[in-house]
């Protein structure tokens, strides 16, 4: 779903719950808003609040994790690029076509990553240069020497680990959100806010209040859901290693 949609679905509901709380108050009976009523409320609200908080500290906590990981292996695979590339240049001029296939490679992939111009997902089907050109070009290689033999199999294990790596970001490009317990926690801050609006002032401060907050809850809910799409959105793992890396290659 999309984030800015979820966001704003969420701010509704929650104004929703406040609007309907207060419209409920004026016409329940007056022993139901009484000074006992508020502090029996207030001391279960308290409960469900800390709760609400812990669980969706979570979920904040877990969507970073996975946004910061694949952050990280996109940096090491631009690394990794550049490095392999490095050690082709040093087996001689053989590895010509091995590190053209390199570079057309990587060059495929960023738009695949990374779709300009598409309010899709990125991370499409990896290409089969990881897997089966680069692998294939480098094993053509013919060693005419023990450093060759050496730079081969170093060239060779890092194009697997490459194809890995590739392979590892497509899978995790799977959502990281557990939605029954973010929808459990959505329907936990309407009752809060539900709260809120069957005690609240009728003025215009505290519907401010309660609007800036319920604003701001869904902004929590809005950062979760653009974490868990770390190659789209506004919130967005950066192409900028792999562009270089790219800008790199063949020198």
């Amino acid at each position: 779903m999309n984030p800015g949609f979820f966001g704003a679905f969420t701010f509704a509901g929650l104004f929703l719950s406040t609007v309907l709380a207060m419209r409920l108050r004026l016409r329940l009976p007056d022993h139901h808003l009484s000074g006992d009523t508020k502090d029996t409320v207030k001391l279960a609200m308290g409960l469900l609040g800390t709760m609400t908080a812990l669980v969706l500290g979570l979920l904040v906590a877990s969507t970073k994790e996975a946004y910061d990981t694949e952050k990280s292996e996109v940096t090491q695979m631009a690394a990794k690029v550049i490095y392999l590339d490095r050690v082709l240049a040093g087996y001689g001029p053989e590895t010509a076509d091995a590190r053209n296939m390199l570079r057309q490679t990587v060059a495929r992939s960023i738009p695949l990553m990374w779709p300009e111009g598409s309010s899709g997902e990125g991370q499409a089907y990896p290409s089969s240069g990881w897997n089966e050109s680069l692998p294939g070009a480098i094993q053509r290689l013919s060693p005419g020497n023990d450093l060759q033999v050496a730079t081969k199999v170093e060239a060779a294990q890092l194009a697997s680990e490459l194809g890995q790596m590739r392979w590892l970001l497509f899978e995790q490009a799977g959502t990281a959100i557990s939605m029954p317990m973010l929808t459990v926690v959505i329907f936990w801050l309407a009752i809060l806010f539900f709260s809120f609006g069957l005690f609240a002032p009728t003025n215009g401060t505290a519907l401010v209040a309660l609007v800036v907050a319920a604003f701001s809850v869904s902004g929590a809910i809005f950062l979760i859901m653009e974490l868990d799409h770390p190659f789209d959105g506004l919130i967005r793992i950066s192409s900028k290693p792999m562009q270089t890396s790219l800008a790199h290659l063949g020198e």
